[in-house]
């Protein structure tokens, strides 16, 4: 019954139908008939009102709330337009350069904002017309800023980390119960922002050289920039717009690798900071004040309802035995730790052809990340991997969020074929990362244990 209960949800999922109500129907119509049955516990929903008092309780998730405002801040105060401007007359004089500066800012915009769909919709409004009119590939240049897009998932502060990271130090304080160890150590979301630091560079170092090797495989793809175009922009103007990102980033990130803030504390940081910036630039007024704020509230709605059905998901599948199940399955899998990792991430790489990032890290994660801790990995490291693998949920066709961002704002002349085939070098770049961190764990693991111990 606990199989047929999540094949049931990815189903509905699969329908259009709402998460929340979803996860959290589906898993009342199986207690109802289990009960009947005998083959429920009801004390298991007891515990309900406790997870919810937890969820709603929770120091950690107050995060979600701050960063999202400070995403929507400076989405609509237009300081990206004002820096994807001045990088692209910066790097204009290089082939390809176009591409590059969609990256470099894509990289700042992740590292300030976090929300994949504001950097994915910027960047096609603002960057795509200008690529297609040079004459650059239409496929390359869609992913390429898809791809783009996608680095607000791994690179802090993500909000994806931020909910991954309640979601594990859960799993582990489950796992060391399980190994009999009584410890107060927990993973944080300052490990896992920490943890991410360095994969995220290292994407954006590895979309930059895939750009490079295409310009020497494809020229065609990436035309040379034209000689009547603007010259690269005043040292006064480059730094009016890179300035504001790079002072926000410090703020945030800084004070959390510093240990002078924790993320909650870092993103109340980020959301004054970027209130600051924002009337500085005279870009606030109280129309766009109340469309920030009733946006921020919307995001956040969604969020919590979210998280308050997979609780409720959560408890009915481990009283239909679900939680065993899985405990015996991948410990009987060949290979051991090394086979069960390996499916894992394979399960949660095909699930994001047909789930959100969202869905997948309450619905997926919980069941799975208490057994594999419990096998001896190590949670950052663990924590990173899944975040990486989301972050291909983003691209992959047919359902990839990223895909739709840039669809909606897209000219006509870029086909959904195009756009299919122009994300699938970006995944696989995404999928080398997931290996070069299995081959080499200290990509995830070197800075939290330098900055944390």
């Amino acid at each position: 019954m606990a199989l047929a209960l999540f094949a049931l949800v990815c189903l509905m999922l699969m329908l259009g139908f709402p998460v929340a109500f979803t996860l959290a129907g589906c898993a009342l119509l199986f207690a109802g008939v289990a009960t009947l049955f005998g083959a429920f516990d009801g004390a298991f929903l007891a515990a309900l009102p406790n997870r919810l008092f937890g969820i709603m309780n929770n120091q950690t998730l107050l995060a979600v709330p701050l960063f999202v405002f400070m995403g929507v801040l400076l989405e609509k105060s237009r300081i990206a337009e004002d820096l994807l401007d001045a990088m692209a007359q910066l790097f204009g004089r290089l082939q390809g350069g176009l591409v590059i500066s969609v990256i470099l800012v894509g990289m700042l915009l992740a590292a300030s904002t976090g929300i994949v769909g504001a950097t994915v919709v910027t960047m096609g409004l603002m960057s795509l017309p200008g690529m297609l009119k040079r004459g650059y590939h239409p496929g390359f240049a869609a992913g390429a800023i898809c791809a783009t897009g996608t680095l607000g998932q791994i690179i802090p502060p993500s909000i994806a980390l931020v909910l991954l990271g309640d979601v594990l130090s859960s799993a582990y304080q489950q796992a060391q119960l399980n190994l009999g160890v009584f410890s107060p150590k927990t993973v944080s979301v300052g490990d896992l922002f920490a943890g991410a630091l360095i994969p995220g560079l290292m994407l954006v170092a590895m979309y930059i050289a895939y750009t490079l090797l295409m310009v020497k495989l494809k020229p065609e793809w990436l035309p040379k920039r034209a000689e009547t175009e603007e010259d690269a922009p005043s040292f006064g103007r480059l730094m009016a717009s890179l300035l504001p990102p790079i002072i926000l980033i410090f703020l945030v990130l800084g004070s959390i690798l510093m240990g002078l803030a924790t993320p909650t504390e870092a993103s109340a940081v980020g959301a004054g900071g970027a209130l600051i910036l924002a009337l500085a630039r005279r870009a606030m007024g109280w129309a766009r004040l109340q469309d920030v704020l009733l946006t921020t509230v919307r995001v956040n709605c969604m969020v919590f309802l979210i998280l308050i059905g997979a609780a409720l998901f959560s408890l009915v599948f481990r009283g239909l035995g679900g939680e065993d199940l899985i405990h015996g399955v991948l410990a009987d899998l060949p290979g051991g730790v090394v086979g069960a990792t390996i499916v894992v991430m394979l399960v949660i790489f095909l699930l994001g052809f047909i789930l959100d990032f969202i869905e997948i890290t309450f619905v997926v994660v919980p069941l799975v990340a208490p057994v594999l801790l419990t096998m001896g990995l190590d949670p950052v490291w663990l924590g990173i991997m899944i975040a990486v693998n989301l972050q291909t949920s983003f691209l992959t066709p047919p359902f990839g969020f990223a895909l739709f961002y840039l669809r909606g704002v897209a000219p006509p002349s870029l086909t959904s074929q195009a756009l299919y085939w122009g994300v699938l070098p970006f995944i696989g770049i995404q999928l080398l990362l997931i290996v070069l961190m299995a081959i080499w764990p200290g990509i995830a693991t070197f800075l939290p244990q330098l900055i944390y111990g």
